[in-house]
C-alpha cells in the first residue's frame, strides 16, 4: 500500500486553514472598552463608575463581535456573542452581591468583637454605643434548630410518599399544595400561627410560635429538594432489592434513602439558611426582647433579623452600627450553612473509579 500525502496548498486544505484570534485578544478589547467606557462616561459627565462599567460592557460585546466576525467569520462572530452576553449577565448579577458583602463586613466590622457576641442588650441605652447580638444569636439558634426539627422530618416522610407510593388524586393534591405553599409570602405563615396558636389558643409570643411559622417556610422546601434527590435514584437499585425478598420500606431505608442522603441532607441545609434571615413572622410571633432568654417555649425572645429590624428603627449611629454587625453575622451564619452543605453533598456524592 502506497503511502498518501495530503497537499496544504489545495482549496480544501486552505478553507480549513482559517485565521483565528490570539488568545490575548479578549482581554485586549476589554482593555479597549474599559478605556473607552471611562472615556465616554467621564465626557458625559458621569461620575458613577457602575454607569462606567456598564457603558464598557457594552463596547466590549459590539467590539468582539464585530472582530470576531472580520477576522473568524460570522459563524464565530456569533458564537463569541452568546459568550460575551453570558459573561455580562453573570457580571451584573455578581457585582451586587459583592457590593453588599463589601458594605455589610465594611460597616458591620466597626463594632463586631467578643464582646458584642458574647452580651445582650439589657440595661443599655439604645443612643449609646455598647451592647452585642447574644440573645438574638441563642434565639435564631433555637427558633431555627425548632423549626429544622419540625420541618424536616415532615419533608422527608411527604417526599418519600410522592416518590415511592404516591398515585392518583391524593398524590396531585398534595403536590399542589405543596406548590403553593411554596410562594406563599413569610408574613402569611407569620398571621395564620398568629390567629390560629395565639388568638384562638392563648398561648403566648414566643420562640416556638416564630419556629412554627418558620417550619411552614421549610417544608415545602425541604420536600421538593428531597422529591427530586429520590427521584434521582436509579429504578435498578429498588428492582434489586425488592428482588431479594426485602420489604418495600426496608428498601426505602437501606437502599433508597442512604444513596440520596447527599441530595438530601443539602436540601435541608439550603431551607435552614433560606428561614434563617425570615424577619416578618418573627416581628410578629417573637415580640423581641433586650435580655437573654433561653427558653424559646416561655416569654418573648429576640433573634437576629428582629434585633437588625430594632437596632435600625432607632435611627441613631451606635445602633445603625449595631444593626450592621448583626447583619454581618446573619451572613455568616447563612454562608457556614452553605458550605456545610456543599461539604456534605461533596462527602456523600457517589465515588467513581477506584
Amino acid at each position: 500500500m502506497s503511502d498518501t500525502t495530503i497537499d496544504t496548498n489545495t482549496p480544501r486544505a486552505s478553507a480549513l486553514a482559517q485565521a483565528r484570534l490570539p488568545r490575548w485578544a479578549p482581554l485586549g478589547l476589554a482593555a479597549v472598552s474599559i478605556a473607552a467606557g471611562v472615556g465616554i462616561g467621564s465626557a458625559a459627565g458621569m461620575s458613577n463608575p457602575f454607569q462606567w462599567g456598564l457603558i464598557a460592557a457594552l463596547l466590549f460585546v459590539v467590539l468582539s463581535y464585530g472582530v470576531t466576525a472580520s477576522v473568524e467569520g460570522g459563524r464565530q462572530a456569533k458564537n463569541q456573542l452568546a459568550t460575551s452576553l453570558v459573561w455580562l449577565c453573570f457580571l451584573i448579577a455578581v457585582i451586587p452581591l459583592f457590593s453588599l458583602l463589601f458594605e455589610t463586613i465594611n460597616r458591620g466590622k466597626t463594632v463586631l468583637d467578643g464582646y458584642f457576641l458574647s452580651h445582650s442588650m439589657d440595661g443599655v441605652q439604645t443612643i449609646l454605643p455598647g451592647g452585642g447580638a447574644y440573645h438574638a444569636i441563642l434565639g435564631t439558634l433555637e427558633q431555627v434548630g425548632i423549626a429544622t426539627v419540625i420541618a424536616a422530618p415532615i419533608g422527608l416522610l411527604t417526599a418519600i410518599y410522592l416518590v415511592e407510593y404516591g398515585r392518583g388524586r391524593l398524590a396531585k393534591a398534595v403536590t399542589f399544595f405543596v406548590d403553593v405553599m411554596t410562594g406563599i409570602p413569610s408574613i402569611v405563615a407569620g398571621l395564620f400561627i398568629l390567629s390560629f396558636w395565639i388568638i384562638i389558643l392563648g398561648f403566648d409570643y414566643s420562640g416556638f410560635a416564630g419556629a412554627m411559622a418558620l417550619a411552614i417556610l421549610m417544608m415545602p422546601v425541604v420536600v421538593r429538594s428531597t422529591e427530586e434527590m429520590l427521584k434521582l435514584v436509579p429504578d435498578e437499585l429498588r428492582e434489586a432489592s425488592l428482588a431479594l425478598g426485602v420489604p418495600k420500606w426496608r428498601t426505602i431505608l437501606k437502599v433508597v434513602l442512604p444513596t440520596s442522603i447527599g441530595g438530601i441532607t443539602t436540601g435541608v441545609m439550603l431551607a435552614v439558611a433560606r428561614i434563617a434571615g425570615e424577619s416578618a413572622p418573627i416581628v410578629l410571633l417573637v415580640f423581641g426582647s433586650q435580655a437573654i432568654n433561653p427558653n424559646p417555649f416561655e416569654g418573648a425572645q429576640s433573634s437576629l433579623p428582629y434585633y437588625i429590624y430594632e437596632q435600625w428603627q432607632l435611627g441613631n449611629e451606635a445602633s445603625f452600627n449595631r444593626a450592621w454587625a448583626a447583619a454581618l453575622v446573619l451572613i455568616a451564619f447563612v454562608m457556614i450553612l452553605n458550605l456545610v452543605a456543599r461539604g456534605i453533598a461533596r462527602w456523600k456524592a457517589p465515588k467513581t473509579g477506584r
